[in-house]
């Protein structure tokens, strides 16, 4: 039974109330996405025969093409790949990167190191098969100024030889950032564009599907990827990834994804393509339950004199809340209390242990209907100083309410 003291329940209430014309501004976008959302199943004529299995090689399956065109529109692109063959948002990425470059082009990041997982593919760290390194892609990373703004000095100085991707990353990852909004992406990607005319901007596009009422498609870049798992699954999807963005840019990926000579026109899905329709459908309303429960969590934590990022008030542009703990026995115990109001495994204790693709072991609470889907409430950090959890997720904004109350009586055990 859920147990939890007065000032637990005091501090989330005056929370809420607190965070009023928070929530307001949070409806106001959720109303801008599911328009669009709705608009592009409208266009593409979506009907009960799209959501039927196809087998063997995939041939004019209608429900998979119509799918990237309603993820094009959605997400503000002239095309797009929705595949489940894509195992993960990082799969995904390292698609439409290896998709793009041959050996000898050079690809910088604007946004300092990718995430973790992503920094192995490329090949900045380890010495995995068939990364882009092993490949002879070079790759360059610009950190962000020390307010964790693109720097555009750093970036006009870059030598722009064989430059063929500029890449961003828009979330947060493991680092003690703010995400990269829609209006300093405009304000980059216009003078990205012009002072390498010949390069494609690929976005990291994971955790910020939906939060704004923009993607960064319309904001100058050429290419986006990401994870149905996340945000534009809608809790739904039960597996798979994206690409979308220029058309031109997106049949020559293909090419890679696939085999070259077939590119999209191939590949089957045997289960229920339902899933992907209905979970796009619902990604602006999920989405904002989620962006809701970040901001109750960055408010009550505050007050139990937590460092939060970002901030309960600020602008958001994903759904991922740092907070930061004093020493890894309080990160874990955090991540424990997410675990417990989870509504799968909610009995299982987490412990740190070594994930594939990370440098330091990880904890994670993930008691969630799809396997490390983060529109589902899951808080993970690497244990390592400064000790950060980064939650994330709520397919309601009643279940993030009361894990925060949960999460609340803990801390309060714990002394905070």
């Amino acid at each position: 039974m859920m147990e939890t003291s007065d000032r637990a329940r005091e501090l989330v209430w005056s929370a809420e109330q607190f965070l009023s014309d928070v929530f307001r501004r949070v409806d106001a976008v959720e109303m801008v996405n599911q328009q669009r959302v709705l608009e592009a199943f409208w266009q593409e004529r979506v009907s009960a025969r799209h959501f039927a299995p196809t087998t063997g090689y995939g041939y004019d399956d209608i429900a998979r093409d119509t799918l990237d065109r309603v993820f094009a529109r959605a997400l503000m692109a002239q095309k797009a790949l929705v595949r489940p063959q894509f195992v993960n948002g990082t799969h995904a990425i390292f698609t439409a990167l290896a998709g793009l470059v041959e050996p000898g082009d050079r690809i910088i990041s604007i946004t300092g190191d990718p995430y973790d997982t992503l920094l192995e593919a490329i090949g900045v760290r380890g010495d995995a098969p068939n990364s882009l390194k092993r490949m002879g892609v070079s790759f360059q990373s610009i950190a962000l100024t020390q307010k964790g703004k693109i720097d555009l000095t750093a970036i006009e100085q870059v030598d722009r030889t064989a430059v063929k991707i500029i890449y961003a990353q828009r979330s947060r990852g493991y680092a003690w950032r703010e995400a990269i909004t829609m209006a300093q992406m405009k304000e980059a990607f216009d003078r990205v564009h012009e002072w390498f005319p010949g390069a494609a901007i690929l976005v990291d596009n994971c955790y910020g599907e939906f939060v704004e009422g923009t993607e960064p498609t319309a904001q100058g870049a050429d290419i986006i990827a990401g994870s149905l798992i996340k945000n534009p699954g809608g809790g739904l999807a039960p597996t798979g990834g994206y690409i979308a963005g220029r058309e031109d840019l997106i049949e020559r990926i293909a090419q890679r994804m696939t085999v070259p000579g077939m590119g999209a026109e191939v590949g089957s899905y045997a289960g229920d393509y339902r899933l992907f329709y209905q979970g796009l459908f619902l990604a602006p309303h999920v989405t904002a339950q989620c962006v809701k429960g970040a901001a109750l969590f960055a408010r009550v934590f505050e007050q139990l004199n937590l460092l939060t990022m970002p901030l309960y008030d600020a602008s958001r542009s994903d759904i991922i809340q740092a907070v930061q703990f004093p020493d890894a026995d309080s990160l874990v115990a955090f991540c424990r209390s997410i675990q417990k109001a989870a509504p799968v495994d909610s009995f299982v204790s987490p412990e740190p242990w070594d994930m594939p693709g990370y440098e330091d072991q990880v904890v994670m609470a993930a008691g969630a209907f799809v396997q490390g889907a983060t529109t589902e409430l899951s808080a993970d950090g690497p244990i390592r100083a400064p000790y950060t959890a980064y939650l994330q997720g709520a397919l309601t904004y009643a279940h993030a309410r009361i894990a925060c109350m949960l999460a609340c009586e803990e801390l309060i055990r714990q002394g905070f």
